[in-house]
C-alpha cells in the first residue's frame, strides 16, 4: 500500500484544518494510506513513518513572509535523513495558509520545494485551474497557486476559516499527490 504523510504545524488550527483537508484528499485515493503528524509531534517512530513513506507533503502557516520556526525546527532535524539521502526520489508537495490573500505565501511554498530538492525530493505541484473570478470565495484555488496550496483565512476562529472552497482545493492536491506517489510506488 502507498503510504503519504502529511507533515504540518499550525498556530492556531487553520493550517490544521487545511492539513486535514490534504489528508482527506490522500485518502480518497483507493490503495493509499496517510499519515497526518504535527511537527510538534515528532519522535522516534514518527522519523520511521516518514522513512516509509511514499510521499511527505509539507505544511506551514506563513508567518513574516516564510515558514514558521516550529517548522523550520523540523526541518533542521531532517538533517541525519539528508545526510543518508533517505527521503531521495519520495514525492513531495506543501501547502501554506494566512490571513492575507497573498501574505508572502508564495516564499513558503518557494522554501518547501528547496527543503525537498535539498531531500532529492519529486515536487509535485498543483493543477487546479485558477480561479474565473480571482479572491471569489466560492472560487477552487481563488489564492491563484500552482507550485502548492495556497488558503487564506481571516482573523476568525478555525472553526469559521478558511471558506470550504480552499479546503476544497486542498483535497484536490492531496489526490493529486497520493496519485502521483501511487503510479511511482508501483
Amino acid at each position: 500500500m502507498t503510504q503519504v504523510a502529511v507533515v504540518y504545524h499550525s498556530g492556531y488550527g487553520h493550517t490544521a484544518k487545511v492539513a486535514q483537508a490534504v489528508q482527506q484528499g490522500v485518502e480518497a485515493v483507493a490503495g493509499v494510506q496517510s499519515h497526518l503528524i504535527s511537527v510538534n509531534d515528532v519522535n522516534d517512530a514518527t522519523w520511521d513513518v516518514l522513512a516509509k513513506a511514499d510521499a511527505i507533503i509539507f505544511g506551514s502557516p506563513t508567518y513574516m513572509g516564510g515558514a514558521s520556526a516550529d517548522f523550520k525546527k523540523f526541518a533542521d532535524a531532517s538533517s541525519k535523513v539528508w545526510f543518508s539521502q533517505g527521503w531521495k526520489n519520495k514525492v513531495a508537495g506543501g501547502f501554506t495558509n494566512s490571513m492575507s490573500m497573498s501574505g508572502d505565501k508564495l516564499s513558503t511554498l518557494q522554501y518547501f520545494v528547496t527543503f525537498a530538492m535539498q531531500h532529492g525530493m519529486i515536487w509535485v505541484g498543483s493543477a487546479t485551474p485558477g480561479a474565473q473570478k480571482p479572491g471569489d470565495v466560492n472560487e477552487l484555488n481563488r489564492v491563484g497557486s500552482w507550485v502548492g496550496v495556497m488558503t487564506q483565512s481571516d482573523n476568525a476562529p478555525a472553526d469559521v476559516t478558511p471558506p470550504a472552497s480552499d479546503l476544497e482545493t486542498a483535497k484536490i492536491y492531496g489526490s493529486r499527490v497520493a496519485e502521483f506517489a501511487k503510479k511511482l510506488s508501483g
